[in-house]
Formats: structure tokens, C-alpha cells, sequence
């Protein structure tokens, strides 16, 4: 069988995956710093050459790494708001969704690295922040969305709500890692019953 032979396109956007899964696993074991651009090429079997080819530096092959989680994060929860599936779908959906959100550890050791650069960093923390903000007001849309099909008011300010959201989250993940005898059930339950509560809200008034 012949091999099609890749476009530059395509095998651009190859070497682009390979760095990112590279940096990705060596973040989460050693942390941005301990990382060097050498440890990223070799871990994905390229060049220097080939990294500043696809990026500008650590920190800008870092902020693609949090762009392309947080758009793949999206698409999930957009994919809920719809009008065919009932109230009890949607939650359950969300709770599954957000309760095993951070059940990737790399990919939560990623932000949480991320997090800590941007308190140090101011202009790294420029970029963070801005996709911090649309992942805030993407979740505020679906609390929107949930309460108006509910037919009641949130109990809370959708971009408020929004934000403890995703402090809960991260907060209950960082105690899970950093505490050895906590299990990764005892986090997803925990998340799940916040989720639900908040979410009953709308469905008892």
C-alpha cells in the first residue's frame, strides 16, 4: 500500500501536535521552567529549528496548549444547550461533564502551571486572563441558557456562578493531587453534588 505523501500543511500541523503532546507531558512532570525547549524537541523527536518554526517560544507553545483545551472544553458544553434534550438531560450531562472535566491530570497540571506563571508574569497573565475570561463567559452563557428553560431567575449572576464554577473545580482537583489519600471518586461526587444543587435550584421554584 502506497503512503500518501503529507502536504506541508499537513505535516506542519503534525509537527505542531507532537510538540504540544511533547510540552504537555513535560510540563506536568517538571513545570514550565524545569522544561527547556531542547527537553520538548527531543521528547517529540524534532529540531530546535522545527519548534520556532511552529511557535515563537515556551510560552506562546504554553498558551496554545490552554487555547486548545479550553476550545475543546467549549464545544462540549455548547453541544448541551439544546433545545431537544429536556432539563434532566441537560443536567445529567453536565454533571458528568463537569465532575470528570479534570480527571486528565496533565491537562489540570496544565492550568494549574498556568495559574502560578500568570500571578508572577504580567504578560503571560495579559493572554491567560483573556482566555480565562471566555471560558467564564461561555459557562455564563449556559447558565443563562439552563435558568431560561427553567423559567426562573439564576439564584446567582451567571458570570458570578460562572466563576465559582470553575474555582470549585480547580480547587477540589489541586486538593485531590496535593492530598494523597483523597481517591478521584470522592472529587467527581463531591463536584457532582455542587453541580446538581445549583442546578436544582431552577427546578423547584
Amino acid at each position: 500500500m502506497i503512503r500518501k505523501r503529507l502536504t506541508r500543511e499537513d505535516s506542519r500541523d503534525q509537527t505542531t501536535q507532537r510538540l504540544l503532546a511533547a510540552a504537555q507531558k513535560l510540563v506536568a512532570k517538571k513545570g514550565l521552567e524545569g522544561t527547556s525547549v531542547e527537553d520538548i524537541t527531543a521528547a517529540a523527536g524534532y529540531s530546535r529549528g522545527a519548534f520556532y518554526s511552529n511557535f515563537g517560544g515556551k510560552h506562546d507553545l504554553f498558551i496554545e496548549l490552554l487555547r486548545r483545551d479550553h476550545a475543546a472544553a467549549t464545544a462540549e458544553l455548547e453541544a448541551l444547550a439544546r433545545d431537544d434534550l429536556t432539563l434532566d438531560e441537560i443536567q445529567s450531562r453536565v454533571r458528568d461533564l463537569y465532575s470528570s472535566l479534570y480527571r486528565d491530570n496533565e491537562n489540570f497540571m496544565t492550568w494549574t502551571e498556568a495559574r502560578m506563571l500568570g500571578a508572577r508574569d504580567a504578560k503571560f497573565r495579559v493572554k491567560l486572563n483573556a482566555l480565562i475570561s471566555e471560558k467564564r463567559d461561555q459557562i455564563a452563557k449556559f447558565i443563562t441558557y439552563f435558568y431560561q428553560r427553567a423559567g426562573v431567575p439564576p439564584p446567582l449572576a451567571p458570570a458570578a456562578a460562572a466563576m465559582g464554577f470553575m474555582s470549585l473545580i480547580e480547587g477540589v482537583k489541586l486538593f485531590m493531587l496535593s492530598s494523597p489519600m483523597e481517591s478521584a471518586d470522592t472529587a467527581e461526587s463531591t463536584l457532582a453534588f455542587f453541580i446538581d444543587s445549583f442546578m436544582q435550584m431552577g427546578r423547584h421554584k
